[in-house]
Order: C-alpha cells, then structure tokens, then sequence
C-alpha cells in the first residue's frame, strides 16, 4: 500500500476507535473517510450497536454493504459524532471541503453534531486556506449569473464537470458546483458570508468553527490536534 493510501487508512480507523456503543454517527464522503466507515462495519460485526446518517448516496450505499444501520433527521436530531476528511485544513482548524460533490450534505451532518471529527494525511495542512479551489454549491438556473457575482468577490469559478468532461456535474441535490479559485483565503468567514448571501448560491464549502479535533496521518504515527486544548 502506498504511503498516501496508508495515512488515509490509519487517519480513518483511529477515528471509528472514536465511537461508542449507542451513539449515532454522520458517516462522510470520500477515500479517508472509507476507511473509518470500513472499519465502523468490522465493529458493527463484532456486536457495535450505532446507527448512521450518511453524507452522500455513495456513502449510504458503502454503509450498506458492509451492514452499519442508517436513519434520517426525520428520525433524530441530533447526531452524537461526525468523521469526515477534508480537501484543506487551516492552522486555525478552518476547512475546505466539496471535492467529492457533497458538502451540503457534509456541513447539514457536521452542523448537527456534537463532535465533528476531521481526518486527513499529511498533504491536507496548509497555512491559509485557498490553494484548493473553494468548491460552491448553486442553483442550476441562472448559474451564469451567479458565477459572475461569485467572480466578483476575486475569484475565478469553473463549472465542475463530469470525468468525462462531457456533462456538466450534478450534486445528489440537483444542483451545480462552481470550483473557485481565490489563490489565498486570508478571512474565511467574511468570505462565506459574502457568498451566502448571493442569490443562487446554496451552500459553501468553508468549515468554521466546527472542528472538534484533526486526526493526521502520514502513513507512519497518527496525531490528534484538538480545537480545544482542554478537550477530553
């Protein structure tokens, strides 16, 4: 297993050694968060008792296979831990994420837990957010319209489009990703309300203030940053 592969898949199980019997988990989208939810289903065999709100249909279907059960918010409100990765994390613990298509869901899920748990290899670190394109989330009408406001905040924003670059990419809510690209993010939270508040946009994939600890891998150790210091 290559290094990059390894330090997903250590960050990701340390992260299921997080959850306790009883609890109900937000379950992320992507390759580090497989890895937690791979081994959330070996523990679920063992005799885990969880249930879990999937972020995305890929990773509802994942949770399936390997037979962790799965709720709504109709069912609860309130989630008691949620693991994810992320495509950024900031020195301040401020994140970008939306790579994989579903950061609606991810910040609905992240938003409505008690911890939110972040899990990364060692590229993800960076000093100011922004190397990443910022990942926004928007109405298919008049999307024109919307990147032209959004580009007027300093950005350039590209329409996400399909592998296949053929089709235009749809999130699992119907909508468009605009891929922004701001070279350096110094004030994530003034730019998120910036964008918020344009006609169009859904939803941005700026995380603030709700990390409650990074697990970081390298393929090697494992390490834990916490949001709080004096955090348990």
């Amino acid at each position: 297993m290559e290094t990059l592969d390894q330090a997903k898949k250590m960050a990701g199980e340390r992260a299921a050694d997080f959850v306790e019997n009883g609890m109900v988990v937000g379950l992320g989208t992507g390759s580090t968060a497989m890895w937690a939810i791979h081994r959330l289903g070996a523990r679920v065999q063992e005799g885990l008792n969880i249930r879990a709100i999937g972020t995305s249909r890929q990773t509802e279907e994942l949770a399936r296979e390997v037979h962790i059960p799965l709720v709504t918010f109709a069912e609860v409100k309130e989630l008691d831990l949620a693991i994810d990765g992320a495509d950024e994390v900031a020195r301040d613990l401020s994140l970008i994420k939306g790579g994989g298509g579903a950061l609606l869901r991810e910040k609905l899920v992240a938003s409505s837990a008690r911890r939110f748990l972040v899990i990364v290899d060692q590229t993800k670190r960076v000093r100011h957010l922004g190397q990443f394109p910022l990942p926004v989330e928007v109405v298919p009408f008049g999307w024109e319209l919307t990147q032209s406001r959004i580009e007027k905040k300093g950005c350039r924003a590209k329409l996400r489009m399909k592998k296949d670059h053929k089709e235009t990419y749809m999130t699992d809510n119907g909508n468009y990703i605009l891929d922004c690209d701001f070279n350096e993010i110094l004030d994530p939270s003034s730019l998120h309300r910036d964008l918020k508040a344009l006609p169009g946009v859904v939803e941005t994939g700026l995380f603030i203030d709700m990390v409650y600890a990074v697990i970081e891998s390298d393929g090697i150790d494992v390490s834990i940053e916490y949001n709080n210091p004096y955090a348990e």
